[in-house]
């Protein structure tokens, strides 16, 4: 794209602004103004147009689980059948790692927390162990794509190549960028984060699957007979990726997709319940469930919308395909987005100033036909780390791991 393609592109958008800087810019400056306009996704203008009347939520129903006792009755049948899935490699795993540790006073991916003390333990390495642990039990590695950001891409590369991968062979292993969507102000105008640099920010934990397709893996992963993707968080120190047992009872089941969840703590815990959306598999969040639902019991006089999600998917990859040709419901964020002036210069704002674009992972749950709820024991893996202390902490997540076993 060249300059008079782009004015003309930013006039039909009343964006003209974006290119007010632009003579002051370097050759290669200008050059990646030029790539940024060129990929903007104009869709999500649409979407801020109509946000005042897009539809809410459907009607919601609660979702039973396969539960811990049944799965042990069974694990011998469901281990048989993942383990001969993972052994011929059909199963893949996809870290989602885009984002950086600041909550935690670190100025690098989240990935690279060290969560030992007596040894260096990092985030990123915890979950390699366990890969590498599953690899010893089916014969075969994962293959692993690792979801990076513009921000953390080089930083999480030269980390792994800096550790040797932690001792998993690299030619399994492959990084890809997550997209990203312009941040706009109030009025639908596109923020400047400098001169020559548009104010983005990652398209949401739900654009995960498309950032594949557009650097070219998916081509790849059906070329390798790949027929299963497991989607995963980076943050949570005790997930257990593609373990046997999972896998084999999410095949055995025929469900579009598999989740791992776990029995909320209590009825006001901040964590998204698997539940039925007009009959379809969804989440509700947590400040989304009413005081009726919290309260509800089924049968048992156990709370009915009990099952939280610990972000551990595992999906199908031609429903994933599929899923492509559907629009992805989009999410307007009020947000607090840094930006530039008219005379060039960097303003910090204090509170919300301007919205961001998000998909999320639960909506792509919600477009799936069917799913098979899965119980784990919630101290044996949850410990996501969100905060340095208190719940959902680095402080919380050593307990867990002291509680089981681990020498960190």
């Amino acid at each position: 794209m060249n300059y008079n393609e782009a004015l003309q592109l930013l006039k039909a958008h009343s964006q003209e602004h974006v290119l007010k800087f632009y003579d002051e810019l370097t050759e290669e400056g200008k050059k990646e103004l030029l790539t940024q306009i060129e990929n903007i996704d104009w869709s999500i203008f649409d979407i801020l147009a109509k946000k005042d009347v897009l539809a809410g939520r459907g009607t919601f129903a609660p979702l039973g689980a396969l539960e811990i006792d049944e799965i042990e009755s069974k694990k011998a049948e469901f281990e048989a059948k993942g383990i001969e899935a993972l052994r011929d490699e059909k199963i893949a795993a996809v870290l989602l790692a885009g984002g950086q540790g600041t909550r935690l006073g670190l100025d690098k991916p989240k990935g690279t927390l060290n969560v030992g003390v007596n040894k260096t333990l990092y985030l990123f390495e915890a979950h390699i162990k366990w890969l590498l642990s599953v690899k010893e039990k089916c014969g075969s590695y994962v293959p692993l794509y690792i979801m990076t950001s513009d921000i953390n891409n080089k930083d999480t590369v030269d980390f792994f190549e800096e550790h040797n991968y932690f001792g998993y062979d690299k030619a399994h292993v492959k990084f890809f960028i997550q997209e990203m969507a312009p941040a706009v102000d109030f009025n639908g105008k596109i923020y400047m984060a400098e001169k020559g640099k548009l104010a983005l920010s990652p398209n949401g934990n739900g654009g995960w699957f498309r950032s594949m397709m557009r650097a070219g893996l998916v081509d790849e992963m059906k070329e390798k007979g790949i027929e299963y993707l497991t989607a995963f968080s980076v943050d949570n120190v005790l997930q257990k990726i593609n373990d046997p047992c999972f896998v084999g009872a999410t095949i055995i089941s025929g469900a579009d997709i598999g989740a791992k969840v776990v029995k909320k703590a209590t009825d006001r815990e901040k964590i998204g319940v698997l539940c039925l959306e007009d009959g379809k598999p969804s989440i509700v969040e947590y400040y989304e469930i009413t005081d009726e639902m919290a309260n509800l019991r089924d049968e048992k006089g156990q709370l009915a919308y009990v099952f939280g999600v610990i972000l551990n998917y595992m999906f199908k990859l031609d429903k994933l395909i599929d899923l492509m040709n559907k629009d992805m419901p989009l999410h307007i964020v009020e947000k607090k987005v840094p930006y530039i002036d008219e005379n060039g210069e960097k303003v910090k704002p204090e509170e919300p100033n301007g919205y961001k674009f998000e998909t999320l992972i639960l909506d792509m749950v919600h477009l799936m036909d069917s799913c098979l709820s899965y119980e784990v024991v919630r101290e044996k893996e949850f410990a996501p780390i969100k905060n340095m202390t208190g719940v959902d902490s680095l402080e919380s997540a050593r307990e867990l791991m002291k509680l089981n076993g681990m020498e960190f």
